[in-house]
């Protein structure tokens, strides 16, 4: 097999996360007076880690980064947490994966305490091997920090073997610096031509087209 490890990302790509992702902005943005209704302006903030986001497109320092922070996850822990649905054919193909021989593990740059409940709720949980997140503290709020530690952990030796699925460009820019391959999924957050742009080795449009891709 080409890759027996895989690693896959979990918001835009295993589920759909978008209603809970897009409140809670909307609910920490408005603590500070701003108030965006419109989705698809808002839809860059799906991806990204929300210091990130945060920074780059409000123009927060710090201090201000890290309150909105708290004011996302402050909505998010109790009700946005649960504006999510696994996607049709998610948890079909972890099966068929996992049936193939593949070894599967969780990267997301979303906390590992949300992600957790998560895969549980949406029955996904006993198909991955590991789940590697992000803290609520700060600890590996980058992709490639969440691979690395998911490496790392599951004392995978040959990075030949690995492939890095997700939806959006950090997915994709992470796994290169890592050293791994990466394939990248349509049907998730991205905008057209990002994945392309970023370098994906592969690009599905689909769960069926993604599973020939990692069955090689």
């Amino acid at each position: 097999m080409k890759y027996k490890y895989i690693f896959l990302d979990l918001d835009g790509t295993l589920t759909d996360s978008k209603e809970g992702i897009l409140n809670c902005i909307k609910y920490a943005l408005s603590k500070f007076g701003i108030e965006e209704n419109d989705n698809n302006k808002l839809m860059k903030y799906a991806g990204p880690p929300l210091y990130v986001s945060f920074t780059t497109f409000n123009g927060f320092d710090d201090e201000k980064a890290k309150k909105a922070i708290e004011y996302y996850r402050e909505r998010f822990a109790t009700i946005g947490i649960f504006e999510n649905r696994a996607y049709d054919g998610a948890e079909e193909l972890l099966q068929k994966l996992t049936a193939a021989g593949r070894i599967l593990v969780l990267a997301t740059s979303k906390p590992l305490i949300y992600a957790e409940q998560i895969v549980k709720k949406y029955r996904l949980r006993p198909y991955l091997k590991f789940i590697s997140g992000a803290e609520l503290d700060g600890t590996r709020d980058s992709k490639t920090e969440v691979i690395e530690y998911a490496i790392e952990k599951t004392k995978i030796t040959d990075r030949s073997k690995i492939i890095m699925v997700g939806d959006r460009r950090q997915d994709i820019l992470a796994a290169k610096e890592c050293g791994i391959a990466s394939c990248g999924v349509r049907f998730g957050y991205a905008e057209k031509g990002e994945l392309e742009n970023a370098g994906a080795d592969y690009i599905a449009d689909d769960f069926d087209e993604l599973y020939k891709i990692l069955i090689q």
